[in-house]
């Protein structure tokens, strides 16, 4: 689909208007530093912004820079990490984080090419960085800009492809000023779905999260949260190190506390043992402190 000058322009005003009347408030947004948009993208990834916002700004008191996180126990980034979920999301953080600081001296890069290097950053994530911390005019979606999209130009039509958005989000690119577009664009899309029905119903790529309840995701969850559960009780806020002997437990104990049936919580272990987020002794489990 090729826009004309005016309707690309029209798109524009119409979104930017919005913006300017109704635009939302984040403290990630009153920041250009990369480590702490970074923070917030992958914090937000799957994890509605209301309990992102106090853990955001947990996080870089705990961990103010790039090299504070980096050289961090990551059971201590997991007890940081926790109540957002997807635990991965800590790990790719971190090493992140380490690769900046032994490999680019503690630099983040500046394109999203570049930035796609890191640990866990994949398309979006490496776009929404270069935008938001460098105004680079970078092309990327996500669910509220996918609404949008789908919402003005497709509206009529079902399986919408990501790569036909793309080159239109490419063609409406607001130049002057990327950051403020793409925000502009996330903020519209947002009060789309409050407002009708999800527009990304009609994406190609649309699919409904899975059931957590009864889920592995909720064993591994519970998992992790007795053990960072017993780190934060049995190590003062002063310690240098983290005793990680002294926060054993039993899976048969997690089974019980979290009221989840033991073969669920065991099966939970293995894939968390496997992906170097425990150790196991038997049937007992404690944190890993090496994230790899």
């Amino acid at each position: 689909m090729r826009l004309t000058k005016e309707k690309i322009e029209e798109f524009q005003h119409i979104i930017l208007t919005y913006f300017n009347e109704n635009g939302r408030s984040f403290p990630w947004r009153e920041t250009q530093d990369p480590y702490k948009i970074l923070c917030s993208e992958l914090m937000l990834q799957q994890t509605q912004t209301e309990r992102v916002i106090p853990k955001y700004k947990a996080w870089l008191e705990r961990f103010p820079t790039a090299k504070d996180l980096a050289a961090a126990n990551f059971s201590d980034v997991l007890i940081q990490w926790s109540g957002l979920g997807y635990n991965r999301r800590a790990r790719f953080l971190q090493n992140a984080c380490k690769t900046v600081v032994e490999k680019f001296n503690g630099e983040f890069p500046h394109t999203k090419n570049e930035l796609q290097k890191l640990s866990g950053v994949g398309p979006y994530t490496s776009g929404a960085v270069s935008a938001f911390a460098f105004n680079n005019p970078e092309i990327f979606i996500e669910t509220n800009i996918r609404a949008v999209y789908i919402f003005f130009f497709y509206s009529n039509k079902t399986g919408v492809s990501d790569s036909d958005l793309l080159q239109l989000i490419e063609q409406t690119l607001y130049k002057e000023n990327p950051r403020i577009w793409y925000y502009a664009l996330m903020d519209y899309g947002a009060e789309l779905k409050r407002k009708i029905k999800n527009p990304n119903r009609k994406s190609a790529h649309y699919t409904k999260q899975t059931k957590f309840e009864g889920s592995l995701r909720q064993a591994r969850g519970a998992i992790l949260r007795q053990l960072t559960n017993l780190s934060s009780k049995q190590n003062s806020p002063s310690s240098d190190e983290l005793s990680f002997q002294s926060t054993k437990i039993t899976l048969k104990d997690i089974s019980k506390a979290e009221s989840i049936e033991y073969e669920r919580i065991v099966k939970a272990a293995e894939s968390l043992k496997m992906e170097g987020f425990i150790c196991a002794e038997g049937d007992t489990v404690y944190l890993d402190n090496q994230s790899k």
